[in-house]
């Protein structure tokens, strides 16, 4: 059985949120080797990206492959911003990239980089505001969403939605749904266990805030985005050895990926009617 690389006693019930915002506030300041898996990123892509961003990305795949030119990208949990900074060059000027996060020191180190990666590369798309990517439906200072109804074309994670409550998850794949266009895409990755996960091990900090006790699982995962209405869902890529083995339960890495018929209607406009 491996063991998570740091231990604390397991409390009677785990705030979630303040586990993962202390944790990820810390690793934005100094990199943690426990937070990431090893995943291979274009050097072209990185080496106009400050390396502070690079180092302190903490992912488990490469979503931004599924990116086009021209898009419009919504980078739910954007930690850094190295996933953001790379899409900006993929989707170039005539394309825009949004990344939501919660975690303020998180978002400092993000937003610092904007005019450096801007100046590199002769454009500036790339914003960072600050939000749980659970509530993209939240009212801003205008009244509006804090994301738009129907004004993404993909959005991608990078080892974040497994961070959400349980209890925010249907709420968080709403909004995902909600923002994006018809034909609008996925492309998450993520880890998935292969057996459901204990309550005592969800309510390990570790273990919840290292992206492992509150993964989903490998199957439920595809059919939660089947059950919005994406087709051709499936796992892009899926690493054959898990990432870890915790009580006999595997976590891998895996890249979930799919896409809504060009003729959807954004979900707000769908109705019912008996004729």
């Amino acid at each position: 059985m491996a063991e998570p690389c740091c231990s604390s006693p397991v409390p009677q019930s785990l705030d979630q949120t303040q586990a993962v915002e202390a944790r990820y506030g810390a690793a934005a300041q100094e990199q943690e080797a426990c937070l990431c898996t090893p995943v291979g990123f274009d050097p072209a892509l990185l080496k106009v990206i400050p390396d502070a961003v690079v180092e302190r990305d903490y992912g488990c795949g490469d979503p931004t492959r599924w990116v086009k030119q021209g898009d419009r990208v919504l980078d739910l949990g954007s930690g850094s911003g190295k996933n953001a900074f790379i899409c900006s060059q993929i989707v170039g000027a005539s394309g825009r990239v949004t990344g939501v996060d919660r975690n303020a020191d998180m978002l400092a180190l993000s937003r610092q980089a904007i005019p450096v990666v801007a100046s590199a590369v002769g454009f500036d798309n790339v914003r960072f505001v600050d939000g749980a990517i659970e509530a993209l439906d939240a009212p801003t200072a205008t009244g509006e969403p804090l994301i738009a109804d129907g004004s993404i074309d993909v959005v991608l994670s990078n080892c974040v939605l497994n961070l959400v409550n349980p209890s925010a998850r249907d709420r968080l794949l709403a909004n995902i749904r909600r923002v994006l266009a018809p034909g609008g895409r996925v492309a998450i990755s993520d880890i998935v266990c292969d057996q459901v996960v204990p309550l005592r091990l969800q309510q390990d900090p570790d273990l919840w805030s290292g992206c492992i006790s509150g993964a989903w699982q490998e199957q439920a995962f595809l059919e939660a985005f089947e059950a919005l209405g994406f087709e051709q869902v499936r796992y892009a890529d899926r690493s054959e050895q898990p990432w870890r083995v915790v009580e006999g339960i595997e976590f891998r890495a895996v890249t979930l990926v799919g896409a809504l018929p060009a003729d959807v209607l954004p979900a707000e406009h769908q109705r019912s009617s008996c004729c």
